[in-house]
């Protein structure tokens, strides 16, 4: 897998990588994604931009992911969260209190994702792994 995007260069180059074309509502999401540090929803993100549809904010996110921009996370009750994706493969801890979004790699998961893609019958096409965590800040602010 390649290193995915990190600036908005970046990603706009990944969608016309991807034959898409490039309209001023695409790079209005473009941007308010690159602004952010954590996590969002498609909901926060159509309200922030105002002058862009709210169909056009969902099917930008849907070709973004596909572009591995941005990653989608699915928190315990099922709502989509992104969040801008910064390395190659990865793994999230996500923070069920204030919604902070963090990336990782480790290498013991890496190993059980080896060991199992040569136990498993067939190709692993991709896997989700996600820990929901209250983070140290909202810990720290209950603990106050």
């Amino acid at each position: 897998m390649n290193t995915a995007p990190t600036s908005q260069l970046d990603a706009i180059a990944a969608l016309e990588d991807a034959g898409l074309r490039i309209t001023g509502q695409r790079r209005q999401v473009i941007a308010a994604i690159q602004r952010r540090k954590g996590g969002f929803t498609a909901e926060e993100l159509a309200t922030e931009l105002e002058g862009v549809g709210r169909a056009t904010v969902y099917r930008t996110l849907k070709l973004l992911v596909g572009a591995d921009v941005i990653c989608k996370i699915v928190l315990p009750d099922g709502t989509p969260m992104y969040s801008p994706s910064r390395v190659e493969h990865h793994h999230h801890s996500v923070c069920t209190s204030c919604g902070a979004v963090e990336e990782f790699r480790d290498i013991t998961v890496e190993r059980v994702l080896r060991s199992l893609a040569r136990e498993i019958d067939g190709d692993i096409i991709g896997h989700r792994m996600e820990f929901y965590i209250r983070c140290g800040a909202c810990l720290a602010a209950a603990n106050d």
